[in-house]
């Protein structure tokens, strides 16, 4: 009996050895999705609008990572498609695609035994930008068109500063725009095409070791700089000998001092050469995706813009899977005097028969907006049904720092702002 658990006690250890070495390997993976988490939680500094929950987070990572279990496992893939090609108007019922499903997954458990080091760190790689482009996408689709490219860019710069392709300090700089007090005069050479109004941002950026000499080549060069600066597409433009071969990065530092009226341009060549074009080009609104992501405690949160309505893109999804107004699976209410009642009566009856509900212009109702909070909170607690969804609309506030909606409803949500 005691060889027998000495023998059990020595497999046990190797077994948790192999598990920590594996688990090792995923860190990459796990580093990333922090990195991309706490981008994600410090958005509200920009909008109050932009707030997320770990658990929602989590939601996008299990995705994520199921995506690439798909990508590795063509056969599952296929099982997949199968299975939904013979869906009908609502949940998929067919019994083949689902055993085929089956199969591809006891062969893809097989392939997990099999994986060796090459392919693990494969897999990893994978699940890394899988999980950057799905936080990615999950957080660009509730963001405002003129805040897309800076969050592209606060998340570039991230990871090329995790990758040691930056420093953290020259970010800083490009952040702060160091701006110098007491600027020294400005050459008459300079006077003639630089204004005045920049050259506190030329002499501050010189705090960047890469540009500590940038006035004496402005000054020694200075028809090279002038027709740099005088450039419609500066971005792109060769620039003057001395700094000939710097960096893109180091380049949007030089845009932000002189040029920054062409910052926006070099901002998005380099997100696409640092992480690619989908970080940039983002694909039209499609219903059935939101839908798909959407859950009984995940509402679907619009953002209402002069001649956009979300209403028909739900209605439409929502005839597909036998939601419609005409028996009442489907509850679409736009708030305003006299609907408080109403719209709190049809949440809880929605939540228990498992119909649809949509609460628009909520924006309306700032303080009952708090009764609504609390009672979709109970509504979600209380024995509800599967098939209960719930959306929600709403202007955005004047102020972009004017908080409207509540917390809880903004970090469980869907955003959509496009």
């Amino acid at each position: 009996m005691s060889t027998e658990t000495s023998e059990k006690v020595a497999v046990a250890e190797v077994i948790q050895a192999q598990i920590l070495e594996t688990s090792e390997q995923y860190r990459p993976a796990a580093n990333r999705g922090a990195l991309v988490f706490f981008l994600m939680n410090e958005l509200n500094k920009i909008h109050s609008f932009y707030r997320f929950s770990l658990d929602s987070f989590v939601i996008v990572v299990n995705r994520a990572i199921d995506i690439v279990a798909d990508r590795l496992n063509p056969k599952k893939q296929k099982a997949l498609e199968a299975a939904a090609a013979g869906e009908g108007e609502a949940k998929p019922e067919g019994e083949e695609g689902e055993e085929a499903a089956a199969e591809a997954e006891e062969e893809e458990e097989e392939e997990e035994a099999e994986m060796t080091p090459r392919t693990l760190a494969k897999r990893v790689e994978m699940i890394l930008e899988s999980i950057t482009f799905e936080g990615f996408s999950y957080t660009r689709r509730g963001t405002f068109e003129d805040h897309k490219i800076v969050v592209a860019t606060m998340l570039t710069l991230r990871i090329n500063v995790r990758k040691g392709l930056i420093k953290q300090d020259e970010v800083t700089a490009l952040i702060k725009k160091e701006v110098a007090l007491d600027p020294p005069p400005m050459s008459d050479q300079l006077a003639k095409f630089i204004p005045e109004a920049i050259w506190p941002a030329i002499i501050g950026l010189q705090s960047v070791k890469l540009f500590e000499n940038l006035v004496a080549s402005m000054e020694s060069e200075n028809l090279q700089w002038k027709k740099w600066y005088g450039d419609e597409k500066a971005e792109l433009a060769e620039l003057p000998k001395s700094f000939k071969d710097t960096s893109l990065f180091h380049r949007i530092l030089l845009l932000r001092a002189l040029r920054p009226d062409r910052l926006n341009g070099a901002l998005t060549q380099y997100v696409t050469e640092s992480l690619g074009i989908d970080y940039i080009e983002q694909p039209s609104f499609n219903m059935q995706i939101v839908y798909d992501e959407m859950t009984l405690k995940t509402p679907a949160f619009f953002v209402l813009f002069p001649g956009v309505d979300p209403t028909p893109d739900v209605e439409r999804v929502g005839a597909k899977y036998g939601k419609v107004d005409s028996d009442k699976s489907f509850h679409n209410i736009s708030m305003g005097q006299g609907q408080e009642q109403i719209a709190l009566n049809a949440l809880k009856d929605a939540a228990k028969a498992g119909n649809w509900l949509m609460i628009q212009n909520v924006h309306l109702m700032i303080e009952w907006m708090r009764d609504f909070e609390r009672a979709l909170e109970i509504a979600i607690e209380d024995d509800c049904h599967p098939d209960f969804r719930c959306f929600i609309s709403s202007e955005k506030p004047g102020l972009p720092h004017q908080e409207i909606i509540p917390e809880s409803i903004l970090q469980n949500s869907i955003k959509v702002s496009n």
